[in-house]
């Protein structure tokens, strides 16, 4: 069963909370969520190998143990034995380092934070293109990416009101953003940081007559 990211309310109060903040300018904010924002088996193999590798050598250490309890379990065991047998056990230890690699908590140990980082980052580039957020017609689009396998959020602006925002203004608002992230109120946080580059987009770019909205205000749940 694919699981659920975002409720139904919650997409509708993001929404809400986009056409409301878009109201009072004619700059545009586009948001989006994605599982994970890459494919780290890699790291994953990688990792599942070096801790077979380890599992052998710490078999090693204790071989005339491991001699021992093979010996009392076949009769005349051949002088193969142990060594297959100590195979076996990297072999299958490996395997299921590699099956509990999968779970969230664990891949966030074994991938490196800086690979994660720009992992997230391109991803979040390529929506950004994709989504046409980069080319509204005052250069004022700004797209909120959350990646949650990751645990990051990328907020990327457009020419226009990138060149007029205050020094770590995107900086302070991911802070605001992941700070809610940690009780679990995506949603939540979300809206803030919607609220937030709404009254920064009405700082700069009031909405003039007959402004047209150049993006969706629906928040886009991304699969890969």
């Amino acid at each position: 069963m694919k699981k659920v990211i975002l409720s139904e309310e919650e997409q509708s109060a993001i929404a809400q909370a986009v056409k409301k903040a878009e109201s009072r300018t004619s700059g545009e904010i586009s948001t989006a969520v994605i599982a994970e924002s890459s494919d780290y088996a890699f790291f994953e193999v990688r990792a599942a190998v070096v801790f077979a590798v380890l599992l052998y050598i710490l078999q090693l250490q204790i071989f005339h143990g491991l001699e021992a309890f093979v010996s009392s379990l076949v009769w005349n065991s051949p002088a193969w034995l142990v060594p297959l047998f100590m195979g076996a056990v990297s072999l299958i230890g490996g395997g299921l380092f590699y099956f509990f690699s999968n779970l969230p908590a664990v891949d966030r140990v074994i991938i490196p934070k800086n690979i994660m980082a720009k992992r997230v980052r391109a991803r979040a580039l390529m929506h950004f293109t994709e989504s046409g957020v980069y080319q509204t017609k005052d250069g004022t689009g700004i797209l909120i990416f959350i990646s949650l396998l990751e645990k990051r959020v990328e907020i990327l602006a457009d020419e226009g009101i990138s060149s007029k925002m205050p020094e770590g203004e995107w900086e302070s608002i991911v802070s605001e953003m992941t700070a809610s992230f940690g009780d679990k109120k995506i949603s939540e946080g979300l809206i803030g940081a919607i609220e937030r580059c709404g009254r920064r987009l009405e700082e700069f770019f009031p909405k003039p007559e007959g402004n047209e909205n150049e993006l969706s205000d629906n928040i886009v749940i991304l699969e890969e």
